[in-house]
């Protein structure tokens, strides 16, 4: 019997993540939150289907009731996670939380397989991180203040780089944490998040040459400063995500190209000044002529791959941990080899759309602040991804930053709740423009109209305008 669970499960794994994949983009096929119902209780069906089948195959493998019971303490908290957010908040994307649900399942799936214990504290971590997220979008239109704290931001962005520099702990040669009464901080992940505040509050107003200069050399600051505690993958973050904000805010050109070429050359010279730069660049380049030492994690990674197939071998049925720091930087190579290629492709997709999600709220947005901070997060995020993954799988030199919300880290989880509870945030800002405009075109309507005209014949009044935009103001 447990042969056929554990042979039959990792095909329903890989048909319920696939079909909760397709939901994903359905979504965009509609306009309102209303519509979109239906897509959103079938992704949520699927979503502990996905989690059930994946802690079915490992209660039958373990044999140990304690797996159980963490199996039903996760469902509580999801479960939970998600009504609230939607009960609390009504005019809630729930794409999003949606993904951010199955994303941590899906972490606490490979992490119980991969170390129970660091499983548990990931647990704990995400339980108190949901609390904490589930206020973030009450305050967000209501602390306009926000807009205007970019000497703050930026003082206190380097303030905390600077102290990991100083004080931090040197993690795989990089400064990366410092810990406070055995409790571990990753300032870095956190810094990403008041880094794209400071850039949205210094160019929504005005985005002249003096404007992007001067935020250029706070930006540098961050980046130097990173640079120099050897925390390479975050500085790249920071610039990339300086780059993107600039051009969105500028819309020109000549910013994006500079920025290539300033990155193209800063990789060269951060090639030249540090050797581990020079390491992983030799085992990116042919990790098969160094595999016993600088190639090991990279060959070990790609056989993992390899192995998986498009069904995965199954859980507890691969060997991940043959790969060095499996849990944070290599979870992608992780899930690939285990739940299979058909899983880890729509796991990527899944968080495509998350990005996705992130720019139509951003650019649906009538305030240029928060159109940037919207963005510089969605960026953040997605590129974030493209380094984990494509360190993993060869594609780019590894940069050793973690997968969100699905490697071992409660910084990284924490601050990936965060900001998505501010997207959400400024998703009800967006909701609720829309609701303050419909009323005014109410008023407008009913001004001019007689007594037999109402507002229910807003097809005359929007004959001219883009139909299915009004379509949503109206039912919204």
């Amino acid at each position: 019997m447990e042969q056929y669970i554990m042979e039959f499960a990792k095909y329903f794994i890989a048909i319920f993540m696939a079909l909760y994949t397709y939901e994903c983009f359905a979504v965009f096929r509609y306009n309102t939150e209303e519509r979109r119902n239906g897509i959103y209780i079938r992704q949520n069906l699927l979503m502990f289907l996905v989690h059930f089948t994946c802690f079915l195959v490992i209660c039958t493998e373990t044999e140990e009731l304690d797996y159980l019971f963490f199996y039903a303490f996760q469902e509580i908290i999801l479960f939970a996670a998600i009504s609230l957010f939607h009960m609390i908040y009504p005019r809630i994307n729930r794409l999003i939380i949606n993904n951010t649900g199955l994303l941590l399942s899906i972490g606490f799936v490979i992490l119980t397989r991969l170390s129970y214990d660091k499983a548990k504290r990931q647990f704990i971590i995400v339980t108190v991180s949901l609390i904490i997220a589930l206020i973030i979008p009450y305050f967000m239109d209501r602390f306009l203040f926000l807009k205007d704290l970019k000497w703050v931001y930026a003082l206190v962005g380097i303030t905390a780089l600077s102290t990991v520099l100083i004080l931090g702990t040197v993690t795989k040669g990089a400064k990366l944490s410092f810990s406070i009464k055995g409790i571990s901080f990753q300032p870095s992940e956190f810094v990403k998040i008041i880094f794209v505040f400071f850039v949205a509050s210094a160019l929504y107003k005005a985005s002249g040459f003096l404007e992007v200069a001067l935020t250029a050399v706070v930006a540098g600051i961050h980046v130097i400063v990173l640079v120099l505690s050897k925390d390479l993958g975050s500085a790249l973050i920071f610039f990339v995500v300086y780059v993107m904000m600039v051009f969105v805010a500028t819309k020109k050109w000549i910013y994006l190209l500079l920025g290539i070429t300033g990155g193209s050359a800063a990789a060269v010279v951060a090639y030249k000044l540090f050797t581990h730069v020079q390491v992983r660049v030799l085992a990116w380049q042919d990790p098969w002529s160094v595999i016993d030492n600088e190639g090991f994690q990279i060959t070990q990674s790609l056989f993992a791959i390899g192995s998986g197939g498009w069904f995965g071998l199954g859980l507890y049925q691969g060997t991940p941990q043959s790969i060095p720091f499996v849990e944070a930087d290599f979870i992608f190579s992780a899930v690939t080899e285990e739940l299979g290629l058909i899983f880890a492709m729509c796991l990527i997709l899944v968080c495509i759309s998350c990005f996705i999600m992130c720019m139509n709220i951003s650019v649906r947005l009538n305030d240029k602040f928060y159109q940037l901070v919207a963005f510089g997060l969605g960026v953040t995020y997605i590129f974030q991804i493209f380094l984990t993954i494509g360190g993993g799988t060869k594609f780019i030199p590894l940069t050793g930053v973690t997968l969100p919300f699905i490697s071992y880290g409660g910084s990284s989880v924490l601050t990936t709740l965060i900001m998505f509870s501010i997207i959400e945030g400024l998703y009800i800002i967006k909701q609720r423009e829309v609701s303050k405009s419909v009323k005014e075109k109410r008023k407008g309507v009913s001004g001019r109209s007689s007594g037999r005209q109402t507002v229910s014949r807003k097809e005359d009044y929007y004959e001219e305008e883009d139909e299915d935009y009004y379509e949503e103001e109206y039912e919204d």
